[in-house]
């Protein structure tokens, strides 16, 4: 059942996806992304255009377990209901709205956010990708992940992180604070977990592939250190391929 109302309703969306199909979440004038999909199932289900608003605008192949986002539709329809009959019109796109609440109009998913969780997984092995294909960074290389996680409390806090910054990269400050930044490994599965208030564009991969160097031999804690204070892009390492990161989770 809906019902007209005098104030559209907003929905915050709890969404999951793969990465690889897309040209990132932000919609492309004539490439698939993950808003372009969302909007077509909103404007399927309510017969409406209307913009669904993310909470980070991942790049082209990144995943995503926790993206939050928030849409206005003129129409109001209990949460579940809105939330299986987006699900129904995604098909066959890789994209799951996991959960869908109405929230105030004050909502923001972009500007409400108070922490951004990431995670990226590197598979140290010598043997080609199976299952994990399009999912994950394969290093054949060994590392030395104690290495990394030492190295990775260098970057922890308030920086300049120009070094770990897209050239292309939009924010208005290059400093940022980061409040996580660990290395975990589970056989031959090595997984970074980073959290900050936000991030700028390529920051995450840029610091991931700076560490797996660190876990190569090739760079030192010291190095690392010293590639932060340089403030310049180019003293930035590799930088790690989309298909490892994944956006886990958003705080409000």
């Amino acid at each position: 059942m809906t019902a007209k109302l005098d104030k559209m309703p907003r929905y915050k969306l709890t969404i999951e996806y793969d990465g690889a199909p897309f040209y990132g979440w932000q919609v492309q004038e004539t490439l698939p992304s993950v808003q372009g999909a969302l909007e077509a199932a909103v404007k399927a289900m309510t017969g409406a255009d209307a913009r669904v608003h993310g909470a980070g605008r991942t790049d082209a192949g990144v995943h995503a377990r926790g993206q939050v986002a928030h849409v206005d539709i003129a129409k109001e329809f209990r949460a579940d209901r809105f939330r299986d009959g987006l699900n129904a019109h995604l098909r066959p796109h890789p994209v799951a709205v996991l959960e869908a609440e109405i929230v105030p109009d004050t909502f923001e998913a972009r500007f409400s956010a108070v922490k951004r969780h990431y995670r990226y997984r590197i598979v140290n092995t010598r043997a080609n990708l199976a299952l994990d294909v399009g999912h994950a960074w394969r290093v054949p290389r060994r590392l030395d992940s104690d290495a990394m996680r030492a190295a990775a409390q260098r970057l922890i806090g308030k920086h300049d992180f120009t070094t770990f910054r897209d050239t292309e990269c939009q924010a208005k400050s290059p400093e940022k604070t980061l409040d996580q930044l660990d290395v975990l490994r589970d056989g031959r599965e090595v997984t970074v977990i980073t959290s900050a208030r936000s991030f700028l564009h390529s920051q995450v991969r840029s610091m991931v592939g700076s560490l797996v160097w660190v876990g190569e031999g090739r760079w030192s804690a010291d190095d690392l250190s010293a590639a932060l204070e340089a403030r310049n892009r180019a003293a930035c390492g590799i930088v790690a391929p989309p298909e490892g990161l994944y956006l886990v989770k958003v705080d409000y």
